[in-house]
């Protein structure tokens, strides 16, 4: 009964999607009902390469001047004719080496897999590339196809990955992540009035300028544009030592700021005990972390209040979801960090979600359907899969060899 409700869900929606009418719904439902056998072999595995323009230039204390950012896409596609997609990106370098360390070192452990055994492809790729990896370029490679392999099961099940993934509530809270670091005071206050006509009902800004009194003022500029119960975030970047961190929190603490983001580096568990325990704001950290065990030496040592993993460097989704369950049992709200079309579905997933952020490093541009945000809330779709539709012609033109 249960299989015929699915099979009826996945008509209608394939007869409102569509273009071809009735005839289109029976080509998706007769690959839909191709893929309900024991296996799904991969066939083959297809990679781009793009490099997209920012909207503006964008600038942080650890990154400087952003101008475009970098989308690897994996597609990979089954015997049954379904396809799955999956993505990672960059913030402007290192995109050809992903493809490449793909197309050379991951391809061979996919082709003739069965796209259904996800945690034992998981670790195919993670002990196959171990000695050079444990992070770094393979945890971003090993993102994007992990992606798509999540992306091609919900689409064989008929389901949205958020109601795979757990489906605990399709609505999820939003901020609005400014990349502003070299915005003067006013400047960034009318950033901060336009995410808020936008809907945005709490609002991230960057801090780290050459002196503290500088993101001082930032921060009071802002708190006082969105009064009292709007949540504020401030993002360092890492920029500050543990002793400087710790003088800014205590400065921003004047401000009710919600958390402090990444005010030092990540692998100084001690330092950002210290900044945790002595600055007296909650602090947020995760995505340059890539390893489960990273998280857990945050979350045990570092003293992190939010955990921050990114869905794009973290290995995908099966090492997010081990990173939101470790934070479960640790009674901590997990956030997210950039893509936010795919996180809106893994925060929905979960019990203890907390914001999404919505990165400025956005698809909006280059999908279809990117999520809305009305009233400081995103809901997930129902679509199969992540949903995440393409804009090929948008993209066609930033594609790299």
């Amino acid at each position: 009964m249960g299989e015929c409700v699915i099979i009826r869900a996945g008509l209608a929606q394939a007869r409102e999607q569509s273009s071809g009418g009735d005839s289109g719904a029976s080509a998706y439902m007769a690959t839909i009902m191709a893929a309900k056998g024991s296996e799904l072999i991969i066939q083959s595995v297809e990679t781009k390469h793009y490099h997209l323009p920012l909207t503006h230039p964008m600038t942080d204390a650890s990154h400087g001047v952003m101008t475009h950012f970098e989308v690897v896409l994996v597609k990979l596609e089954t015997d049954c004719g379904l396809a799955g997609y999956g993505y990672t990106y960059t913030i402007g370098c290192g995109g050809a080496a992903i493809r490449s360390l793909i197309e050379l070192n991951l391809v061979s452990a996919l082709l003739g897999a069965d796209a259904n055994c996800i945690e034992q492809l998981w670790d195919r790729m993670w002990w196959r590339m171990h000695y050079i990896g444990r992070g770094g370029l393979v945890a971003f490679a090993m993102s994007a196809v992990d992606i798509a392999l999540w992306d091609l099961r919900c689409k064989r099940l008929d389901l949205p990955l958020w109601k795979l993934l757990g489906g605990y509530s399709r609505e999820v809270r939003a901020y609005a992540g400014g990349i502003d670091l070299q915005l003067e005071p006013d400047e960034l206050v009318e950033q901060t009035r336009c995410n808020l006509r936008k809907g945005f009902r709490a609002i991230k800004i960057k801090v780290g300028r050459a002196r503290l009194s500088e993101d001082v003022e930032r921060v009071r500029a802002v708190r006082q544009c969105i009064g009292s119960d709007t949540p504020l975030m401030v993002d360092a970047n890492m920029r500050y030592s543990v002793e400087q961190a710790i003088s800014a929190a205590r400065k921003f603490r004047e401000f009710d700021v919600y958390w402090f983001e990444e005010p030092t580096i990540p692998d100084d568990y001690k330092g950002m005990a210290r900044i945790a325990t002595e600055g007296g704001l909650p602090i947020a950290a995760g995505e340059n972390l890539h390893t489960v065990y990273e998280f857990r030496h945050s979350i045990e040592d570092a003293m992190i209040a939010f955990p921050e993993p990114d869905v794009s460097n973290i290995g995908g989704i099966t090492n997010w979801m081990r990173v939101a369950n470790l934070a479960y049992t640790h009674n901590l709200p997990v956030t997210s960090h950039g893509v936010h079309e795919l996180h809106l579905h893994l925060l929905a997933a979960i019990p203890n979600a907390s914001f999404l952020e919505v990165h400025s490093f956005g698809l909006e541009r280059f999908i279809k359907n990117p999520p809305t945000l009305r009233d400081g809330v995103m809901e997930a779709s129902d679509a199969p899969g992540h949903g995440v539709q393409f804009d090929w012609e948008q993209l066609r033109q930033y594609e790299k060899s």
